[in-house]
């Protein structure tokens, strides 16, 4: 789907809400309906007739380059541009993202006008992926899987967390990736029991876990990924908490479908758990969408109203954390169908013992 293609859908869902149109101002929503890629840049998308965009002088030629269907107001002053191509009525704005000066100044500057919240509208329809979005989510996948399979192939006991994290964000530049994805958690021993653990001097040794979530970026879309190895024999309670995570994965994946409520899906994971007696070791969420972000809606949770959408691109990732001791994650992206889900980070999600 082009991005005018996208802005036509916005442009509709817009004039169902009774808006006669869309100041857009967060950035990452700014390139999902033009495909801008700079730092400064804003959006007036009508309800009827053609977007306008504006940034400033640095962005000019960068402008040009990528959006050759879209006028372009060159201006220092964001706000004030949108706000003079405005006729009397009711615009939107991205209340969750717009601060409360630019909001202020919005209100002076609208005086034939009025505003009103626009909810995450723009999420919202970014939900669904389009062909070019899944096929960059495919590649950044792709990528996040075959640097670590590299990276496990090689000398990992008396190296540092850092040095392997590094090595691992290293390979994923090497194989293609424009950019990682987040920065990325790398944790051995009982540092497996932190989530998000930051990679330190801590040296890995042999009987360890290691856990590795990391993801590469391609044309902006982000691949997450979480698998957790043991450094040598696994003993039996590694086996246990890895096998426990890995059923309620399975089980959270099989509702990941088409039509199913968001929340079936985080009630079978959690239900695993409890079975398994490690629910009360899971302290994270259960997963999140992923695109042109690392974290965007639908968010699985227990109490979340909808439900899931075909060509939706969503993480699962139960955890086992027991602090002191060590923890397991196993996490994939995955597109949801209307049949069984797809899971995009295709490696092994077996207890691999490493050396």
């Amino acid at each position: 789907m082009s991005t005018a293609a996208r802005r036509t859908r916005l442009a509709r869902e817009l004039a169902d809400r009774g808006l006669d149109g869309l100041f857009v101002t967060t950035l990452v929503n700014v390139r999902y309906l033009t495909g801008f890629t700079g730092s400064n840049g804003a959006l007036l998308v009508p309800a009827e007739g053609d977007a306008v965009f504006l940034t400033d002088g640095r962005y000019r030629d960068q402008a040009d380059a990528e959006l050759p269907d879209v006028e372009h107001v060159i201006t220092r002053d964001l706000l004030g541009g949108m706000a003079e191509r405005t006729h009397p009525g009711t615009y939107g704005i991205e209340s969750h993202t717009l601060s409360v000066d630019a909001h202020a100044r919005l209100v002076e500057l609208m005086a034939a006008g009025s505003l009103r919240s626009a909810g995450r509208v723009v999420e919202s329809l970014r939900e669904v992926k389009d062909d070019a979005e899944v096929a960059a989510l495919r590649s950044a996948c792709d990528i996040s899987t075959r640097a670590l399979e590299q990276v496990l192939a090689g000398r990992l006991v008396g190296r540092t967390e850092r040095q392997v994290a590094r090595e691992l964000e290293n390979t994923m530049l090497d194989l293609g990736a424009e950019a990682i994805a987040f920065d990325t958690i790398l944790a051995s021993g009982a540092n497996t029991a932190i989530p998000h653990h930051s990679p330190t001097d801590c040296v890995l040794a042999t009987g360890d876990l290691l856990k590795a979530d990391f993801g590469a970026r391609v044309d902006g879309y982000h691949a997450d990924c979480t698998r957790t190895v043991v450094l040598g024999r696994a003993d039996d309670w590694q086996r246990e908490v890895h096998a426990a995570v890995r059923e309620s994965q399975a089980a959270g994946l099989e509702l990941l479908r088409d039509g199913v409520a968001v929340a079936a899906s985080d009630t079978a994971a959690r239900a695993s758990l409890e079975a398994a007696g490690w629910l009360e070791a899971f302290t994270t969420g259960l997963g999140h969408g992923v695109g042109l972000e690392i974290h965007e809606d639908p968010f699985v949770s227990g109490t979340h109203a909808g439900k899931l959408t075909s060509r939706t691109v969503l993480t699962m990732e139960p955890g086992i954390y027991v602090p002191g001791r060590g923890g397991v994650r196993i996490e994939d992206t995955v597109l949801v169908t209307a049949g069984a889900p797809e899971v995009l980070t295709t490696m092994t999600k077996d207890l691999l013992e490493i050396g």
